[in-house]
């Protein structure tokens, strides 16, 4: 009999701490998983602080370069370039990285698609009318909605071996060539319309000293 009551004694021992055990298994469990909720949105947030760096220096870049930037005086846009090059070179020391984890097939991938998208992009000053083109067929290839003009099959498959941060990291660089793109086209165009309506005015001033 009190030999029954020791081993019940032990048993309770053991059932108290593996009781005790598995409760603490379960909130260190808990702990770990607030924390990687926690490590994701310090991901989210920092890859929110890359791609507002990113923005920030294509804008200022953009008004560096824009028409009306050509249509100022020498000391008005040696100012503006001052303060440009001031806000760019304060934009520029605020350093993010968020590093992808990759596999080899992933890391593979991501070589080819940045070869493909930098292959066009040298191109630009030989053909620039080409190489939208092209860009705009790998960017449907990265879109999920129906796109409106021709896909690079080609392409989409490489970009679909990315790794998921990859490929918006793909598509946001294709988004902003495209823009860039954009601008120049209309820095262009708004060029040669100035120049043309300037020969107007010449030739009808010239003509109105004949007349």
């Amino acid at each position: 009999m009190a030999q029954a009551k020791i081993n019940a004694k032990a048993n309770e021992g053991r059932f108290c701490r593996s009781s005790s055990m598995a409760d603490r298994s379960s909130r260190l469990l808990e702990s770990l998983d607030q924390l990687e909720l926690r490590v994701e949105a310090l991901r989210e947030a920092a890859t929110a602080i890359e791609q507002e760096r990113e923005i920030l220096l294509e804008m200022i870049h953009s008004i560096q370069n824009s028409q009306d930037m050509r249509q100022i005086s020498d000391g008005e846009r040696e100012e503006l370039n001052l303060t440009a090059n001031r806000l760019m070179g304060r934009t520029l020391t605020v350093e993010v990285s968020v590093e992808t984890i990759r596999n080899p097939q992933q890391q593979e991938s991501l070589k080819h698609a940045t070869r493909i998208i930098d292959e066009v992009v040298s191109k630009f000053l030989n053909d620039l009318g080409s190489a939208k083109s092209h860009l705009m067929s790998l960017y449907s290839a990265c879109s999920s909605e129906v796109p409106p003009g021709p896909v690079d099959q080609k392409f989409q498959s490489i970009v679909i071996g990315c790794a998921l941060e990859d490929q918006k990291k793909i598509k946001r660089r294709l988004e902003t060539l495209l823009r860039n793109i954009e601008n120049s086209d209309k820095a262009i165009k708004l060029l040669e319309h100035s120049k043309g309506a300037g020969s107007v005015a010449l030739q009808q001033n010239s003509e109105s000293r004949f007349n």
